[in-house]
This record gives C-alpha cells, sequence and structure tokens, in this order.
C-alpha cells in the first residue's frame, strides 16, 4: 500500500503535490508579472465575443479570473508605481508620469517595500522586460534588464527564456511589461475618413510585426463600449486597438510554450493585467470604470481549483503583497516584508540621497494592499468592502485631482479640481473618436455624456454602480440621496486619514 501511495506521489505534478501537502521548495516558485498597457476587458474571457485572445483564456481557464480588479489610478506611471510598492501614489510619492518634463518620482524610502528590491530579499533572481516608467531605478532596482521591441511580445518572450531557464538554486521574478495597446506608431493614413484612427502599434498597411501572426478586425464587427460614441471614428480606432490587444495574447502564449517545454509552467505563478483602462477619453485618466476597471488573471500552478471566476474586490495596491505572499516573503501580522530593511540604513549604507526628502514625512513598513493568495481558490470569497482611487496628475500640464470609494452597490468621486476644465492626455485630445465629437459642439454624444458634460465635471459624482453600471445618472444633486450621499463622503473622508492622503485638508477649504 505505502508502495502504491509513493508510485502515485511520484507521478503527481507539483500542483497535485501541494494538495497532497507537501510545501513547494522556494525554487519552484517562480513568478512572471505580465503587465499591459492601456487595455480594458476586451478578452475572450470577460465575455467579449470579438476579441481573439486563447491564450489569455486559457490561463484563466487553469487559473482565477477576478472580474471585480481595479487599478488605483488610470495614468501609466502613477498605476505602475502602485504595482511595485504596494501603496497608493498619494503615499510612495509618484503621482504622475515618470518621463521627460514630468519628472515624477516615488519617495527614496519606499526601497523598503518595493517589490523587485524585496522579493531579491527574498531569494529571488530579479529581472524586467518591456516598459519601465517609474522612478527612481534604484528604488524599483531589478538586477537584469532583457532588451526587447515593446510591441513585439513574441520577440520579448524569446529574449527572456535564458533569464527563465537559467540553472539556479532561486526562483526568478519576471516584469513583463508591453507597450501594446498603448497609442502610437501614427495614424492609419489608408482610411477614407477625413480624421484618421491611430494605429495602436500596428504596422501601416496591415504589416505584421516579425514572427506574429497579425488579427485583423473589421470597424464594423467590433463593440462599442458605452462610454464611447457609436461612430465610424470610434469604430476604427477599437478595430487597431483589438489588433493589438491579439498581439498580447500571441506574446503570453509564448512565455507559456517556454515555460512547458522547460517543465516550468507548473513551478510559475503567472499574474496578467494592465496598468489600467483603454486608450480612449472616457477610460483613460478618468476614474470610472473604464479607466480603472482592468483585467485580472492569476494561475497559481499551486491551488486545487481551476477555472476560478471570482466576484472579489480587488486592487492594483494587493499585487506587491500578494507576491511577497506567495513567495512566503509576506510577514502577516505587520504586513510588511518579513525581512524588512531599514530603509534609512540602506541609503546610508550606499552613501546616496542623503540629503534628499527621502519620505515625505511617511513610514514604509507595511503595504496599504493585502494579499488575494487565500481567496484564489475561493469563488464566493470576499476580499476588499472596498476599493480606493486617488488619480492626481497623468502629464505635469494636467493638474486635477480625484478621490474615490467604490463598493458593490455604489460609486463615489470627489472631482476636487472641478472648477477646472477636464484636462485632456494629449494622446487622448488628438484621437479621432474625440476629435469627431468635439467638432459637433459641446452638445454633441459622448458616450454616456455630452461633449460639455465630459469636459465640465461637478464636485461630487455619485453612482449606483449595481443598477447603473455605466455611470450614466448621477445622484450627487438628488434630495433623495443625500443621506447616501453624507454617508459616503464620510467613510471617503475617513478612508483618507486611514491612508495618510494629504489631500485631505481640501476637505477644509475647498
Amino acid at each position: 500500500m505505502r508502495l502504491l501511495f509513493l508510485l502515485a506521489l511520484a507521478s503527481c505534478s507539483l500542483s497535485d503535490a501541494f494538495v497532497l501537502g507537501e510545501t513547494p521548495k522556494l525554487a519552484d516558485k517562480n513568478i512572471i508579472l505580465f503587465i499591459t498597457d492601456d487595455q480594458g476587458q476586451t478578452l475572450g474571457c470577460y465575455g467579449d465575443q470579438v476579441a481573439q485572445t486563447p491564450n489569455i483564456d486559457a490561463l484563466a481557464g487553469d487559473g482565477t479570473r477576478f472580474n471585480e480588479a481595479f487599478a488605483t489610478t488610470a495614468s501609466c506611471s502613477a498605476s505602475r508605481s502602485v504595482v511595485l510598492s504596494g501603496l497608493h501614489n498619494h503615499k510612495n510619492g509618484q503621482y504622475g508620469h515618470q518621463h521627460h518634463f514630468h519628472k515624477f518620482a516615488s519617495y527614496h524610502n519606499v526601497v523598503s517595500l518595493a517589490l523587485p528590491r524585496v522579493l531579491a530579499r527574498a531569494g529571488y533572481r530579479t529581472a524586467r522586460c518591456g516598459k519601465f516608467h517609474v522612478a527612481p531605478e534604484s528604488v524599483y532596482h531589478f538586477e537584469e534588464v532583457i532588451p526587447g521591441n515593446q510591441r513585439n511580445p513574441v520577440q520579448m518572450a524569446d529574449n527572456c527564456q535564458a533569464f527563465m531557464t537559467e540553472k539556479s538554486e532561486k526562483p526568478f521574478f519576471l516584469y513583463f511589461a508591453t507597450s501594446d495597446p498603448h497609442r502610437g506608431g501614427g495614424n492609419d493614413e489608408t482610411s477614407e475618413l477625413k480624421l484618421k484612427p491611430n494605429l495602436f502599434g500596428n504596422k501601416k498597411n496591415k504589416g505584421s510585426h516579425r514572427n506574429i501572426k497579425e488579427v485583423f478586425y473589421k470597424p464594423e464587427e467590433v463593440p462599442v463600449p458605452k462610454f464611447l460614441p457609436d461612430t465610424l471614428e470610434s469604430r476604427s480606432e477599437l478595430a487597431q486597438y483589438y489588433q493589438s490587444c491579439s498581439r498580447i495574447d500571441a506574446g503570453l502564449g509564448r512565455l507559456v510554450e517556454i515555460l512547458r517545454q522547460s517543465d516550468l509552467y507548473d513551478r510559475t505563478m503567472i499574474v496578467f493585467t494592465a496598468d489600467h483602462g483603454m486608450a480612449f477619453a472616457g477610460a483613460k485618466t478618468t476614474v470610472y470604470d473604464p479607466g480603472l476597471k482592468v483585467p485580472f488573471v492569476v494561475r497559481d500552478p499551486y491551488q486545487s481549483r481551476r477555472g476560478v471566476v471570482s466576484e472579489a474586490l480587488i486592487s492594483h495596491v494587493d499585487i506587491a503583497p500578494s507576491l511577497l505572499d506567495f513567495a512566503g516573503g509576506l510577514d502577516h501580522e505587520t504586513n510588511g516584508p518579513a525581512d524588512w530593511q531599514d530603509p534609512n540604513e540602506f541609503w546610508e549604507q550606499r552613501g546616496e540621497a542623503g540629503q534628499e526628502n527621502r519620505d515625505g514625512r511617511n513610514q514604509f513598513r507595511q503595504y496599504q494592499g493585502k494579499s488575494w493568495i487565500p481567496v484564489l481558490s475561493e469563488p464566493t470569497a470576499e476580499h476588499h468592502g472596498h476599493v480606493f482611487a486617488s488619480h492626481t496628475f497623468h502629464e505635469i500640464q494636467m493638474y486635477y485631482p480625484m478621490r474615490v470609494i467604490r463598493d458593490k452597490k455604489f460609486k463615489l468621486i470627489w472631482n476636487i479640481a472641478h472648477k477646472l476644465d477636464y484636462p485632456f492626455a494629449s494622446d487622448l485630445w488628438a484621437a479621432s473618436s474625440w476629435q469627431a465629437q468635439l467638432e459637433k459642439g459641446v452638445d454633441a454624444n459622448y458616450g454616456q455624456r455630452t461633449v460639455g458634460q465630459y469636459i465640465n465635471r461637478p464636485k461630487f459624482e455619485l453612482y449606483d454602480i449595481e443598477n447603473d453600471p455605466d455611470e450614466a445618472y448621477n445622484l450627487a444633486g438628488k434630495p433623495e440621496y443625500q443621506e447616501l450621499l453624507k454617508r459616503y463622503q464620510d467613510q471617503m473622508r475617513a478612508i483618507q486619514a486611514e491612508l495618510n492622503d494629504p489631500w485631505i485638508i481640501k476637505w477644509k477649504y475647498e
């Protein structure tokens, strides 16, 4: 009998062995964090009937798909700093873009919580490939930087093969960040429209990126989300966007293929998400759900259940503590790294940043998110009672602080600078989908709003998310909702105090 048990155990996969009670070794707990750029839940596994994303769909079928996953801000750099720190922007200090004259950066003392740093201390080899877009590099330092065309995720995957398959007693952490499906690459000059659609990184004249079988979409076939106007301009841009999303899927497929060929697939957690929603006015840079709600798929090889669909509210601020938890390096009492490093000692030993404002009077001992590892196999489990968002900047010219609290019933938005016109990211302002409606005037339709309503926001927006998921009807000004509005305002203020948000002062002075 014992012999039969041992033979059965030997034939088990690592995940089966874990179920039988054998704790996996650290060397068998690799991590890939795959993060895309400006992508909504436009995937087959989220019910999109047009999107061709078989590899992401297969990953969801072999793992956990979170339907209610949210970024904390719909801005690239700011969002990535949250992903890599486990702290909201107002806490980590990176309020907007890192590059060019924008020049935002996290506090130096975030180094004590920064994901690549804490995983390295937990025994991991660390590498990044693709878009980085955070600062300082010394805070979010990866031991290896792997080159690759950020518009060709298949090439990126091939370039990462040597790192993933390196013979080592240490597991690996790979941060894999595409530039797809961000706008870029110019406009499609072959379009018959006066206002040409952006190419979203696709090759001109229906060309293909090397070693990628591009998937082309017809404008008349793509679904138009309710936050956009159903126009030829919107459809033409959406067709380009969908093509870029399918290219991402090819990259994930190649990564999985490499892992399987190297006997690493059942030794590797894969997390797939986007920094925030799609690059259209009404999503990116806003705090409406199309900007904050993101795809989120986790394939943990050591979970007993597959194909789990979770309705738990999770946030990007949860990623860092979750991955550290998977690695066995999270102190559950402090909600920080078990092997925490004093950041002041770190900089003093290096002889760096001695005169810098390293902490903004913040302590960086614990994460503001919490691990979702315990809910991966439990489709009915809850995680957060609410999610919080704290957008302040995108580009430096775009000061428009907003604070958001959202649960499964209601959502409150506080537009702190509501007296200003809503500012536009340069790429969204130039988008044909926006310009076509702007030309028609402020009363022209723009999804659930008019052009004028999109530009001029009220101080508060209160939505019945349960019955109005498209955020079409603002309840904040209605007399019968004043008690509810006050309750959510009080809750928001309490959360701001708990999370050390400096913008809490605006309740008193504005």
